[in-house]
């Protein structure tokens, strides 16, 4: 069974949102949109994810209010083709599940919030990412800029203010519903790798997504809404790519193959990742496996509240270059050496979002969920290497969630 969320966890992180704001102006934010996949069909709903830590609601272009001690949503019409389709949204089961008790259809909740916009300078909201997001290659859901648009309609002299950073800080500590959602999806990880890698099991395998079809199954029984983000099994050379998700290479005996996985409970993602030795590994494997382990056991012995994430970043790297100097990759140790072999960071938050919302130039405080995922990828050579656990941090240091998952680059037989 799933961790509960009630209403009062949702009404919770509206007040803690109002009380770190501070400010007079009206709060208003936007569910996602559903996307096309192609011709009338849609992929599958995912909701913005900040949306749902305010309201719980599943359902797409809903809009929440927060005006002073007023809050309301506002409920688009559906024609009655599509509700024959998605179904009806019905007022009360939103009420229940977000704990807002005033729910207005689209044309009196606009009439409301025009009016009120109209008499304010300003509108705090979630800004809306460019169309197009270059640095990862992905158009951004538009229901954010659409409902700027609607804002700026309102009142063209209005300013936007984002509360994004704010969002972000709130979302960064866990509270006790989170840390159970996130430990329950952590173990149901562990227990599906743990039946995945077994010896007779893993050596009936010959491509990749047979591996990747098993963890998919693993996870449904065991009561998962499914993966928090695309899994990567990635073998040999193939592992050299950080995500490598098409996962339809044929696995062979004398490489290591990368499982980049996370199950998903109550919206909130486990992120692990393990390197196995398909057959025995050679001990240049061996070597290159025990390094990255090495500067991960390094990497959790600096996390602790006060700790600055660019700071333990840049003494990561450093034992990095320790270590690729010593199995002979770089001779010196400098940041574009380094980063060739290392090319990604050690840590990112973890919780709704797989890569989660936080504030990375504040220190770190109890209650924040992290990754510690270094690896070491030398495409020469066809060795690909990540080892990936999710902590917490604790008033004493740090807890790792994932502890019980070996880490040992286990030795197994495939045909």
């Amino acid at each position: 069974m799933e961790p509960s969320f009630s209403s009062d966890f949702f009404a919770g992180n509206r007040a803690k949102l109002r009380e770190i704001f501070n400010g007079t102006a009206p709060i208003v934010m936007t569910a996602n949109g559903l996307l096309q996949r192609g011709g009338d069909s849609t992929f599958g709903f995912a909701q913005d994810a900040s949306f749902w830590y305010f309201t719980g609601i599943e359902e797409p272009d809903i809009v929440l209010v927060m005006d002073k001690t007023k809050e309301y949503l506002i409920v688009p019409k559906r024609e009655s083709s599509r509700e024959a389709f998605d179904g009806h949204v019905d007022a009360q089961t939103l009420s229940r599940r977000s704990g807002i008790s005033t729910v207005y259809d689209d044309d009196e909740g606009w009439r409301h919030l025009r009016g009120r916009l109209k008499k304010v300078r300003h509108v705090a909201t979630l800004a809306a990412l460019p169309t197009y997001v270059e640095r990862y290659g992905f158009y951004a859901n538009p229901a954010r800029a659409r409902l700027s648009e609607q804002l700026r309609a309102a009142n063209t002299a209005i300013e936007l203010l984002d509360i994004g950073v704010h969002v972000a800080r709130l979302r960064a500590i866990k509270q006790a519903p989170e840390l159970a959602a996130i430990q329950a999806a952590i173990d149901i990880t562990t227990a599906t790798l743990e039946a995945v890698v077994l010896p007779d099991k893993l050596e009936t395998y010959g491509w990749e997504y047979e591996i990747e079809a098993d963890i998919t199954q693993g996870f449904r029984r065991r009561g998962a809404r499914g993966h928090g983000f695309e899994p990567i099994v990635a073998s040999g050379i193939r592992g050299c790519t950080l995500h490598n998700v098409a996962n339809d290479g044929q696995l062979a005996a004398d490489e290591l193959v990368v499982l980049d996985v996370g199950a998903e409970v109550s919206h909130y993602s486990a992120d692990i990742t393990r390197t196995l030795a398909l057959g025995k590994a050679n001990h240049r494997q061996e070597t290159v496996h025990a390094a990255v382990l090495e500067v991960q056991q390094y990497a959790m012995s600096l996390l602790k509240p006060g700790v600055l994430l660019k700071e333990y970043e840049q003494q990561v790297e450093l034992y990095m270059g320790e270590k690729l100097r010593e199995l002979g990759l770089i001779k010196t140790i400098e940041h574009d050496d380094v980063r060739r072999f290392f090319p990604h960071a050690t840590s990112h938050f973890l919780g709704l979002n797989v890569h989660d919302v936080g504030d990375y130039t504040r220190p770190l405080e109890p209650g924040m969920v992290l990754t510690v995922e270094p690896g070491i990828y030398v495409p020469a050579e066809a060795i690909g290497i990540r080892i990936e656990d999710d902590v917490l941090i604790t008033t004493e240091g740090v807890k790792c969630l994932s502890d019980g998952l070996p880490r040992e680059l286990t030795s197994l037989t495939i045909k």
